[in-house]
């Protein structure tokens, strides 16, 4: 098999490589089949990433080499790959400006995907047709696991969360993070970007306040065994997350995937809610997307709680 081959993409020419490149070792997976996932999947996972500053997370020789995260494109994109250049915050302090990649469509996602861009993460707003970052519309609750807790224990915090949520007019959708715990979404409307952290600080604070045994709202690990741990701080505007369908960088090639509250209220065991590049199509097939909803269930983010 050739190394390298051109392939035309919805009129746009793709130079594809190292096809047959094991990614994930333990499980066989190459980046022939990397690529075929995203392909796949791509009718319900441009919706999520359109408009939005994607940043990878690569894996050039596989989940067992070395990773990196890109937030900047400008030196390798071809000239048909929607950037957005922002200001983001530096490491080293200050600000750095990057080149995002905008995913758009089907050419851009599978120039990603050569790119063993395994994980595409995206920030919780969008930005205009000039690049401008726009206000929050969607606000994310990460639940994470503190061992022995597992996906488990997150299902049972995320129901109490969407009853929570519905109480403040707020619209739930769940999703597994593709690696130990889950996420809970919403679509709001907010004129003041720092009100999502702020809301979401406070339901977390409010659920560890009832439940301290259970759920945790403090970043500290050492809080963590046992518990469940509802990472508001997502929300902050400089912050990313795992985009539904995204695969993950994980041992096998497991897929962060949109699941339904019957899933999650039925949920007893982690292979329950395990899903893999090799179950989502079919899923989608039978079940659409899951989180098609999502955007026309926008509301007001709630001015306080």
């Amino acid at each position: 098999m050739p190394d390298r081959i051109d392939v035309d993409v919805d009129g746009r020419r793709l130079t594809l490589s190292n096809l047959d490149k094991v990614l994930y070792p333990a499980d066989g997976f190459t980046k022939r089949e990397v690529i075929d996932y995203y392909r796949r999947v791509a009718p319900v996972i441009l919706p999520h990433l359109i408009g939005r500053a994607t940043t990878f997370l690569r894996y050039p020789d596989g989940v067992d080499g070395q990773q990196f995260y890109e937030k900047d494109v400008s030196r390798h994109a071809p000239d048909w790959v929607r950037t957005a250049r922002l200001a983001n915050s530096s490491s080293r302090g200050g600000s750095e400006v990057n080149d995002h990649p905008v995913i758009e469509d089907l050419p851009t996602l599978i120039w990603a995907a050569n790119l063993a861009a395994l994980e595409l993460h995206v920030p919780q707003w969008t930005v205009g047709s000039r690049g401008a970052r726009r206000n929050p519309d969607r606000l994310v609750f990460d639940l994470d696991p503190g061992p022995p807790a597992t996906v488990v224990e997150c299902c049972r915090v995320a129901e109490r969360l969407r009853a929570v949520l519905a109480e403040d007019g707020l619209t739930a959708y769940p999703k597994t993070s593709g690696s130990k715990g889950m996420q809970v979404y919403c679509a709001v409307r907010t004129r003041q970007p720092e009100r999502t952290s702020e809301y979401a600080r406070a339901v977390a604070e409010a659920l560890a306040g009832e439940s301290p045994d259970e759920v945790v709202a403090r970043m500290a690990r050492a809080a963590r065994p046992g518990k469940v741990f509802i990472d508001w701080s997502q929300n902050n505007p400089a912050k990313t997350t795992v985009a539904p369908y995204s695969l993950r960088g994980r041992e096998q090639p497991t897929v962060s995937t949109p699941v339904t509250w019957d899933e999650v209220r039925g949920c007893t065991s982690v292979a329950e809610l395990t899903f893999t590049a090799e179950d989502v199509p079919s899923r989608v097939e039978r079940l659409g997307d899951l989180f098609g909803g999502l955007a026309g269930a926008r509301a007001a983010l709630p001015s306080s709680r």
